[in-house]
């Protein structure tokens, strides 16, 4: 298993394919550069789990105290997202203060995005299992409870469960390193 899954680590765990009518690999050459030209790239998302404000960002400052840092790891699965792939002009931290979106960064049909500055291939297995959602209403929730169905994403904490970690672990292929502010609004 892989460093970044240890008893006590947050990571924001992420389904990921296909989005705005763009495949996975053209994604992840895009913001590769836009991590090279920028320094930082928003990878976005959408729905109604891990809001910016509400979520990712109070989940995120909390274990980055604890460990330094927080890893987005994301399972490649086939998705048709065919959502316009509108460039969002201006991203939000707070919800009130507004910001042009910097020329290098392309962030396409998202409401919201999370900020990276490292994104990498890596294969192992998330262990579901021993993993509870670390915040919102399914606070303690068992992370194989939760990413069911629709539910394609979540803020997890690692625990150290003996939970039968090959009968609800996952496929991870991609992981990112968040920077603050971790996660934003945005806006076309």
């Amino acid at each position: 298993m892989t460093d970044i899954i240890h008893p006590g680590a947050g990571v924001v765990f992420m389904k990921v394919g296909t989005h705005a009518r763009e495949p996975l690999p053209e994604i992840i050459a895009r913001k590769r550069k836009e991590i090279d030209d920028a320094g930082y790239a928003f990878w976005g998302y959408g729905g109604n789990t891990c809001h910016p404000l509400a979520s990712v960002q109070p989940f995120a400052r909390n274990f980055t105290q604890r460990d330094g840092v927080i890893y987005l790891v994301m399972q490649p699965m086939e998705s048709k997202h065919f959502a316009i792939p509108d460039r969002a002009h201006e991203f939000s931290a707070d919800g009130v203060r507004w910001e042009k979106v910097p020329p290098a960064i392309n962030v396409r049909g998202s409401r919201y995005a999370l900020a990276i500055d490292s994104l990498d291939e890596d294969e192992f297995e998330l262990p579901l299992g021993r993993t509870r959602v670390a915040v919102g209403n399914s606070l303690g929730r068992p992370g194989d409870r939760y990413i069911r169905g629709r539910v394609d994403k979540a803020c997890l904490e690692v625990v150290d469960d003996a939970a039968d970690d090959e009968a609800s672990s996952l496929h991870i292929g991609l992981v990112a390193r968040l920077v603050e502010p971790y996660a934003v609004l945005l806006r076309t």
